[in-house]
C-alpha cells in the first residue's frame, strides 16, 4: 500500500472547479489501495522510461502521477481533460 504526497493547489483547484471532488476522492482510494484496480485503468505513458502513469477519474478527465519508491507514495502531477473526440469514441451514447 502507498501513501499520497500532498497535492498541489494547482490541481486542487482544478478537481474542484471542475466538479470532480467525489469522484477523485473514490479513485485516489483506489490508487492506494491497488493501482491496478479495474476501475482506475492505469496506463503507463510514452515514453515508459519517465515512468509517468494515468488513472480515469471519469470518461472525460484522467490523473498522471509517478510512484516514488523513495518515499513510497504516489505523486499527483496533474489532471487532464481528454478529447472530446476520443470521449464520444469510447461511448457515443453520452451525446443523447
Amino acid at each position: 500500500m502507498y501513501g499520497l504526497l500532498p497535492i498541489n493547489k494547482k490541481i486542487q483547484d482544478k478537481v474542484i472547479k471542475h466538479g470532480l471532488s467525489n469522484k477523485f476522492q473514490k479513485q485516489i482510494k483506489l490508487l492506494l489501495e491497488n493501482p491496478s484496480h479495474p476501475s482506475l485503468n492505469t496506463e503507463l505513458l510514452e515514453p515508459k522510461e519517465q515512468g509517468i502513469y494515468s488513472f480515469r477519474i471519469d470518461l472525460r478527465f484522467r490523473a498522471l502521477f509517478i510512484f516514488r519508491p523513495d518515499k513510497n507514495s504516489i505523486e499527483i502531477l496533474n489532471i487532464i481533460l481528454l478529447a472530446l473526440e476520443f470521449a464520444i469514441s469510447i461511448n457515443p451514447s453520452r451525446l443523447i
